[in-house]
């Protein structure tokens, strides 16, 4: 099992940046992937970003597109997810999580993932 720990949540106002950082333990094996999911009150979880270990290859939601960028440092065992240009509409719990999606087609679901963050909260509000 892989130990993941998120950090860098926190308060801002509209059209500012926010970078979250998940740093994780543990093995993996190919085809490993992290992903980034958020939760808002009263809603479902969703996903958000996701990065292949094997070959890097990223994927987003589409509301997201443009703004977040996922990133991986390798050398420091992390994750990140750049938040730019955010909107009050992301306001939620961000979750990161790992393990290893079928294929392209499911990096964004949920049920895909075995590993789970304990969530940090982005709020956007002025």
């Amino acid at each position: 099992q892989v130990h993941l720990v998120e950090s860098g949540g926190g308060l801002v106002q509209p059209g500012e940046s926010l970078k979250l950082s998940c740093a994780y333990s543990g093995k993996t094996l190919d085809p490993y992937f992290i992903a980034w999911f958020r939760q808002a009150p009263g809603k479902g979880r969703e996903g958000v970003s996701a990065i292949s270990f094997a070959d890097g290859n990223t994927y987003y939601r589409n509301t997201v597109k443009g703004r977040f960028t996922i990133s991986r440092d390798n050398a420091k065992f992390t994750v990140h997810l750049q938040m730019n240009n955010l909107k009050p509409e992301d306001t939620s719990i961000y979750y990161c999580a790992g393990g290893y999606p079928s294929g392209a087609y499911s990096a964004l679901w949920e049920a895909e993932y075995e590993d789970w963050g304990q969530g940090s909260q982005v709020t956007v509000s002025s």
